[in-house]
């Protein structure tokens, strides 16, 4: 087999796009180009790697196991191409990381400003992922490393290293006045009977709340949706509805905002953040710097019972 990196990386093109065309314009390559590499490709691995019609292209058994091997081989090139960069000049390279909704919006933004600024020739591709495109995505090469919650039920294949790094549950926030406030501990059953305030469709969060209301054999009730936890607190500090959010959110907007909470008894609301590699050893040295950066944050102290409710006026 002789195949080239150029060949890898105009099938890598026209399989995320789906298309020979739209592929073509990736690479910056004539449409005829890029179907003379292909067909090339095939003949090489002699396997056939997409099913061509008018719609478009889709990847074949064959070229689904050679997309995964093609994300994993390029990406390496890319570490090694960054790796020994550092030695000619300031080290220079780039992660791409995917997770889920509360690393995105709570911690991430903190801990990469930091780390970042320290490094000016480091870039960082975050991108909010669904748990199982996470997975995913760390298993066949797409993201250097992935973070998430990792709650009863799930689980996670041998082939990926697990590091947890801290812990959080999913509690309710109500108004002061709401009749739930007056609970130590409900179901997340019960809160489906109220209106709910939650993030947006595209949030983790959002998708993992309602194929957990369509398990109870309920639909999730959404009033309203926002783009943020903060913003989502001052809806229900306003009484629109209630919502199911972060522990470690909750106390920190519980300071200023006049909220309730209240821990879920349902097992799946506890949560072990943790992140997803698939090799440590593979990661550049930048790489494995912001690991240990991840691995050290310490998220707020669960809430205690005096801090759950504030005292009313």
């Amino acid at each position: 087999m002789h195949f080239d990196l150029a060949d890898l990386r105009i099938f890598v093109h026209v399989a995320e796009a789906r298309s020979l065309t739209a592929g073509a314009q990736r690479a910056h390559l004539s449409t005829a180009a890029v179907s003379g590499r292909v067909k090339s490709l095939e003949a090489q691995l002699e396997s056939r790697l997409f099913y061509r019609s008018s719609q478009g292209v889709e990847l074949t058994p064959a070229g689904e196991r050679l997309l995964q091997h093609a994300h994993l081989i390029l990406r390496q090139v890319e570490r090694v191409k960054s790796e020994f960069s550092g030695y000619a000049s300031d080290a220079a390279g780039h992660l791409r990381i995917f997770a889920n909704t509360t690393a995105v919006i709570e911690f991430m933004p903190e801990v990469l400003a930091d780390f970042l600024a320290a490094r000016p020739g480091i870039t960082v591709d975050l991108q909010e992922r669904m748990t199982s495109d996470i997975v995913r995505g760390v298993l066949d090469g797409t993201a250097d490393m992935g973070i998430l919650g990792i709650m009863v039920g799930v689980e996670v294949p041998s082939r990926l290293k697990t590091l947890p790094f801290s812990q959080d549950r999913l509690v309710l926030a109500t108004p002061l006045d709401h009749p739930l406030a007056e609970r130590e501990e409900v179901t997340y059953e019960d809160a489906l009977d109220y209106p709910h305030v939650t993030l947006h469709e595209g949030s983790t969060l959002f998708h993992y709340l309602e194929m957990k209301a369509l398990e109870l054999g309920k639909p999730l009730p959404v009033r309203i949706q926002v783009f943020g936890f903060e913003s989502a607190c001052r809806m229900i500090e306003a009484g629109v509805g209630v919502g199911i959010i972060p522990e470690s959110c909750a106390l920190r907007y519980r300071g200023h905002m006049r909220l309730s909470v209240r821990h879920l008894s349902d097992a799946w609301a506890y949560r072990e953040r943790s992140i997803l590699i698939r090799d440590d050893h593979a990661l550049p040295g930048f790489g494995q710097e912001l690991l240990d950066i991840i691995t050290q944050y310490q998220s707020a102290p669960p809430l205690s019972p005096a801090q759950r409710t504030p005292s009313r006026p």
